[in-house]
């Protein structure tokens, strides 16, 4: 009995050592919490934006909090980002990417070449390249659309807007990047987005490690469909997928990882492809439909590109010039485009704000932006901030705005949709372009509208802070039908 209580003594000994810590007068302010180990965990997980946004009122703009076991330093001053988004010798990128990887996909790649990875992207999504992918895009869209959708249609198809944004872009790119049913022996890609939208579901769960045991034994097994699904995507020629999962491929197997891996990889790629581009045009759209001026006006210029079209390839396949359209995306992902731009402190890191401040960041511990808070939700930096302005980011003479301002400042910063640096988007471009296609096929082509002419856009699923795009907790009904049906 000593013995046991000698060694529970001991235990919490140590645990309180190695927990234990105070703060510095040259470091961040310092906020732990009242749970042991998990400290903030639980308020951080349910509303991130709610809860930084209280440590901000708090503390002000970067401040360090405890979550399981980790201390997160938190920047929200965006004059500041460039001395986390610019430093690369003492902030790493790939650790906690790492980190991820292993939670949501099983996937361990120990010669993780993400330089050449990158360089690879770059290939495939710019120039002339990226002008096959939109074409690609574009024929997959209109089958699809006339297939779910046939031109003799009378009636109205009624549906949720989010599952048709999502599930449309999906599986047209599906097809467009991994080769559909050319790599899967006749699956329809409705099946991998059935088993995709399972796993999308279990997420951020996932990369929290907060899975209960029912849901641990069907994120197991949805992973395991899709990784089947996925297993010849790439592999040959003949697949049908892109050149670029061609190169990512043969990447992967100088890497030396196994077959095994290599589907795990290819299921990673999908998620990173296909995540974000469906919740970004359900939101443009379900933004445009609650507010009929925005939805006139981008009508309005859609219609002018359709009268210039003179062959069956819109224009849109091509440069055009957007400037309403844009504006209305850009404000759209400035309101639902949420993800954490995260960095492992390598070794100790003076970091330096904006105003002159100085502070210590320890080695080991992280260091986290969420520009949804500051700069895109900022009320010093754009007037009723939640509020959907589809001209916000338009000069009055019709030109883009791009002139910001916070503390009499202009910002470098203003919206981040696409994170920024050498870890920004490299399908920026590609993503821009399949929306603009999709919304532009809908808005032409069909007519569009809510079921109930009074409904409002549903709330946010607070739990995807931090994972891109935003989610709704529920959908928003709509109908549609092809314009002109005989």
């Amino acid at each position: 009995m000593m013995w046991t209580i000698f060694l529970f003594g001991f235990a919490v000994l140590l645990y309180f050592a190695l927990t234990h810590r105070s703060r510095s007068k040259t470091e961040p302010p310092l906020d732990k919490g009242f749970i042991p180990w998990l400290g903030h965990a639980l308020e951080f997980g349910k509303d991130a934006s709610k809860f930084l946004n209280r440590m901000k009122q708090k503390h002000g703009n970067i401040f360090t909090v405890h979550v399981v076991g980790r201390y997160v330093t938190v920047l929200l001053d965006p004059h500041s980002y460039d001395a986390v988004i610019g430093d690369s010798d003492s902030l790493d990128f790939t650790r906690y990417a790492q980190v991820l990887m292993d939670r949501i996909f099983n996937l361990q790649l120990p010669h993780h070449q993400p330089v050449k990875e990158k360089a690879i992207m770059k290939q495939h999504f710019f120039g002339m390249n990226l002008t096959s992918l939109n074409n690609a895009m574009s024929t997959h869209l209109k089958a699809l659309l006339k297939a779910e959708i046939p031109s003799n249609r009378k009636d109205w198809k009624e549906e949720g807007l989010f599952n048709l944004s999502y599930g449309f872009l999906f599986k047209a790119g599906y097809l467009t990047l991994f080769g559909g049913e050319q790599n899967n022996n006749s699956t329809d890609p409705s099946s991998v987005y059935e088993e995709y939208r399972k796993f999308d579901g279990l997420l951020t769960k996932m990369a929290r490690g907060t899975l209960k045991s029912a849901e641990r034994r069907t994120a197991h097994s949805v992973r395991h469909r899709l990784c089947e699904l996925l297993a010849p995507a790439g592999l040959s020629e003949d697949s049908g997928s892109s050149p670029w999962l061609h190169a990512y491929r043969r990447l992967l197997q100088e890497e030396g990882a196994d077959e095994e891996m290599q589907k795990k990889a290819i299921l990673m790629q999908l998620w990173a492809t296909q995540g974000n581009v469906g919740p970004a045009a359900f939101w443009l759209l379900g933004h445009l439909l609650t507010h009929p001026d925005a939805l006139t006006a981008v009508k309005r210029e859609f219609s002018r590109i359709s009268q210039m079209e003179t062959s069956e390839t819109a224009l849109l396949d091509r440069l055009v010039n957007t400037p309403v359209f844009d504006s209305a995306l850009e404000e759209t992902l400035r309101l639902t485009a949420a993800p954490f731009i995260t960095r492992e402190v390598l070794k100790e890191k003076t970091l330096h704000m904006a105003d002159g401040q100085e502070y210590l960041l320890r080695k080991g511990d992280r260091v986290c932006l969420f520009p949804f808070i500051s700069p895109q939700m900022d009320p010093e930096i754009y007037h009723e901030p939640q509020k959907f302005k589809y001209n916000r980011f338009l000069n009055e003479d019709g030109s883009p705005k791009i002139d910001f301002y916070k503390g009499g400042r202009q910002l470098k910063y203003y919206t981040m949709p696409w994170g920024a640096g050498t870890n920004g988007c490299v399908g920026k471009q590609f993503a821009i372009n399949t929306i603009r296609q999709f919304v532009y096929m809908l808005l032409t082509n069909y007519d569009l509208e809510l079921c109930d002419p009074n409904a409002q856009l549903p709330e946010v699923n607070t739990g995807r802070y931090g994972f891109g795009m935003l989610q709704p907790e529920g959908d928003l009904l709509v109908r549609c039908k092809p314009r002109n049906a005989l």
